[in-house]
């Protein structure tokens, strides 16, 4: 899960994540009052249903707690009262949840600092939160099944969410939840990026990820796995890049071409992305449109060969982006994703397994510091509260 930096990449030898410090806080770009926000990070307890809201540098301290299933009632009556929705949320539960239900996948502050838009996987929607009382100012029901990784425009005003189970994202206004407009993706869209004029978005599709046939010679039944570009404002497609062709063209036909979540190079030259059962990361070249350089990070030894027992290695290291050296492998349980502090200093690191998160200097690549979170935290996110924010817990 690489966090990128100008001149760093933080990389999580694991399934990846891939975040960059400018589209984290750009939802904060139309603040109207910056004097009175206080910028924070947003750790997502997926199993809890909960969302730690810590300080976005220096000791990474908690300084409240979010409830973001306060209709989890309502919710679970409407799933009891439909077969195929019970379905649905019983196999998420089985499967990807590890026998747990998924409440929180991702989440993003509006540009006041007032509210928080989080999607919920096993409720399949996308809520908005009322910083100050906790309750839900909207929600929208995604397509399908389930809903996955967001994206918040430049601007602040538009959030684009993954259907996974219905090859949909869709693009929403943030302070009302209406659906502006929708795109077809690939089969599972996950990842979705805004270039940083806001004119495009891009998904990136990862294919079925629960079944046993992970031999390279059946990677082909994976489903359609691709990167599709849409027009920002229209929703029209635009381009559609598959991995697959500019991995075989490298003579790596036994590489997944399941792209996980991807960044841009600040100047979006480039984008880093990794691929499902790889050790490492690919800069590929927009303007070329092939891969330019393969990353490979030591392997974890407890991992092993067979595909199907996978599962996060346990450390994350700092790579310097123009030599590709790896620094210091910092330990970490099932790390899960990786961001950039507040202040650009530390790409700070989700470990699922122990329900921390971890920072890690971009200077000496070295443990800064642990803070105790909720449980299985996953995304975390830069954002806003208004200055002199409590959690509603604590009043």
């Amino acid at each position: 899960m690489p966090a990128i930096r100008s001149r760093h990449l933080c990389s999580v030898a694991a399934a990846l994540a891939l975040t960059v410090a400018a589209p984290a806080t750009a939802a904060t770009a139309a603040e109207p009052s910056p004097a009175a926000l206080r910028e924070v990070l947003f750790v997502g307890n997926n199993w809890d249903g909960t969302a730690d809201v810590i300080r976005s540098t220096r000791d990474f301290a908690k300084i409240g707690r979010i409830d973001v299933i306060p209709d989890k009632d309502a919710r679970m009556a409407e799933i009891n009262a439909n077969p195929i929705k019970w379905i649905y949320f019983m196999a998420i539960r089985n499967s990807v949840g590890e026998g747990h239900d998924q409440f929180v996948d991702d989440m993003y502050s509006t540009p006041d600092g007032r509210s928080v838009v989080v999607s919920r996987p096993s409720f399949a929607d996308v809520v908005s939160l009322d910083l100050a009382t906790g309750a839900v100012n909207w929600r929208f029901p995604v397509s399908g099944y389930r809903a996955d990784h967001m994206a918040v425009s430049p601007d602040g005003k538009r959030v684009a969410v993954s259907a996974s189970t219905s090859n949909t994202v869709h693009v929403l206004d943030i302070e009302t939840g209406r659906e502006l407009g929708n795109f077809a993706t690939g089969d599972k869209p996950h990842e979705n990026i805004f270039t940083k004029d806001g004119k495009y978005i891009y998904n990136m599709a990862i294919g079925e990820v629960n079944t046993q046939t992970d031999a390279p010679w059946l990677d082909w039944t994976k489903g359609d796995r691709r990167v599709t570009v849409v027009d920002a404002t229209t929703f029209k497609q635009v381009k559609v890049i598959d991995m697959r062709d500019r991995l075989d063209a490298l003579g790596l036909r036994d590489f997944s071409d399941a792209v996980r979540p991807a960044v841009f190079s600040p100047d979006e030259s480039k984008l880093y992305f990794q691929v499902s059962f790889f050790n490492g990361f690919f800069e590929y070249d927009v303007a070329t449109d092939r891969i330019t350089r393969t990353k490979t990070l030591p392997k974890n030894p407890a991992t092993s060969d067979d595909r199907t027992t996978f599962v996060n290695d346990d450390y994350a290291t700092v790579v310097d982006r123009a030599t590709l050296t790896e620094g210091p492998l910092v330990t970490a349980s099932k790390p899960y994703w990786a961001t950039v502090s507040g202040d650009g200093k530390s790409c700070v690191v989700s470990e699922s397994g122990t329900d921390q998160v971890t920072a890690i200097d971009f200077a000496t690549g070295r443990k800064q510091v642990s803070v105790p979170v909720g449980d299985h935290p996953q995304r975390v996110r830069l954002g806003h509260v208004e200055s002199g924010w409590t959690s509603p817990a604590a009043r």
